[in-house]
This record gives structure tokens, sequence and C-alpha cells, in this order.
């Protein structure tokens, strides 16, 4: 049996170092790039009219005329062009493109809708956590301290979301990637399996403690953790597969949703066993203020 609370420490740090540097990632300027549906614009298929072909030059030089001189230009296969572009005319845009080639897909989104749908989203979030703490609170509200469990899987889930957030500001800086509702979705998705992960853990640990099988609440968490880790991984193995096995062979323009819920199923696993099940420990001897190592030079100017 694994010794895996007695490390608790490291791995929380651990994981607060993680999800710091993952938000930062995401809020600092280039992090997150938001899709049109969240911040409003346009998004045209172009291809080459029939017996015809269609360079990229041809293309910007009649973007740079629309005054979209950065507008965001993508190869696709058989000679077509996706394009993505600020708010403009849309009469405007579609006569201008069609003297170059053939607009096989054409989508807008003013920035009003992109500002509801971006609040929409935040407030669904919000919800959804907010519904998930105050259920697992009342799941558990036999055992002393029920809300304890409940905020243990929340600070898991917010990690788990974290994490999330910081893969996708990398893709952002390096492949140019943009966050779009089926993120959010994803996002939702990773919540309910985060949470249904978590619990699997801290169900065991009101089990065992009403069993008495190990003396203490730390010795219990870990007898818990080691019922259950081969559960967790399983599943997560399982799951992982079954996504990989999707984005290998559909892909396309679903690989965002997928990627999310690749990462969000690994983060949920590792978060259920090295934090929400630790956070208990950690509550119940007080050890807030010990988590974080003491400097010696502040201890010496104290002294």
């Amino acid at each position: 049996m694994f010794d895996l609370v007695a490390k608790r420490k490291w791995f929380l740090l651990a994981s607060l170092v993680i999800v710091v540097a993952s938000l930062l990632s995401a809020f600092l300027p280039g992090g997150l790039k938001a899709g049109i549906d969240f911040k409003g614009g346009i998004s045209v298929t172009l291809g080459p009219r029939e017996g015809e072909t269609l360079t990229a030059d041809q293309v910007r030089e009649k973007l740079a005329e629309l005054g979209q001189e950065r507008a965001a230009l993508q190869s696709l296969s058989d000679g077509d062009y996706f394009i993505r572009m600020g708010e403009m005319d849309e009469t405007q845009v579609r006569s201008e493109l069609e003297e170059v080639g053939v607009v096989q897909d054409f989508y807008s989104v003013s920035s009003i809708v992109a500002s509801e749908t971006t609040r929409n989203a935040a407030i669904a979030m919000g919800v959804a956590t907010v519904a998930m703490l105050l259920y697992i609170t009342w799941a558990f509200r036999k055992v002393p301290g029920s809300f304890r469990y409940g905020t243990g899987a929340v600070i898991a889930l917010l990690f788990n979301i974290g994490l999330v957030l910081g893969v996708f500001s990398v893709l952002g800086r390096t492949l140019d990637w943009e966050i779009d509702p089926m993120f959010v979705t994803a996002i939702l998705a990773v919540i309910g399996y985060s949470v249904n992960d978590a619990i699997v853990v801290l169900d065991r640990v009101r089990e065992n403690l009403a069993r008495g099988r190990a003396p203490g609440l730390e010795n219990t968490v870990n007898l818990s953790i080691n019922e259950t880790l081969t559960r967790s991984m399983n599943t997560s193995f399982t799951t992982v597969l079954g996504i990989l096995a999707v984005y290998l062979f559909v892909g396309g323009p679903i690989r965002g949703f997928l990627v999310a819920l690749l990462v969000g199923v690994i983060a949920g696993t590792y978060s259920s066993i090295f934090i929400a099940s630790q956070l208990l420990v950690v509550w119940e001897r007080g050890e807030w203020t010990r988590l974080v190592p003491r400097i010696p030079l502040l201890q010496r100017s104290k002294a």
C-alpha cells in the first residue's frame, strides 16, 4: 500500500504551482485566443472557381483591400482557405471575396451576441460549480464536516479547469488554437467527470470512517485512496483510449473539444487522488499555514 497521504504537502504544492502557471499563461496577453463566438467577427471558407486555382497571395491581397490585413488565413485541402476576420458589412465581404473565388461557408457573429455568449458561458460554469458544492455537501451531510468534502471536490475541480485553460493557452500561443462553444461544452463535461471521480474516493473515505477500518483520518484517507486507485486509473485509461480513438479518426471540427476532454480526464484522476482527498487531512489537522515552507531569512527577521 502506497503512503500517499504522508507526502500530501508536496502534492498540494506541486498542484498549486501547476495551476498558478496555467492561469498566468491563460490570462496574460497572448494566452487564450477567443473564437468568433466569443469576440465577434466573420469566418469564411473560400475555394477556387471550377477549373481555376486560388493562391494565398490572391486571398491576402483581397483581404488587404477590405482593410483586413491582420485577418487569420489558414490553408485547407483542395486549395480552399479558411479566413477569420473582424466585424464588417457581411454583404461587402461576401461580394468582394466572390471576385477571387467561391464562398463555400460564411459565418458571422456580432460583438453583442459574442458578449452574451461569453457571459452565458461564465454563468453556466459558475452555476455548475456551486451546484456541485451544494450537492456534495448535502450528500455527505451525515459525516462531520460535510462542507469540507464538497470544498475539497470543488478545489480539485478548479484545478482541472485551470489546467485545461493553461493547456489551451499554450496551444493558442503555439498553434493559434481558439476557444469556442465546443470548448465550453468540454469544460462542463470535465466538471461532471472530475466531480464523479472525486466522489468515488471521498465516498470510500466516508465508508471507511463509518466502519473504523483504520485509526485516524490520515490512515483512513490513505487506505481509501489505495482501495480506489486501480479503479480510478482503469476508468481514466479506458476513457482516454476512447477520446484518442475519436480524435484520430474524426478530429476536425471537434478536436478542441476532444483535447480539452482529454486533459480534463487526466487532471481529474490526478486531482481526485492528490488534491480532493488530501485536503481533508490538511483541514482536519489545521495544516493550511504549514503547507508553504518557511523561509529561514523571514524567520530570522522575526526573531
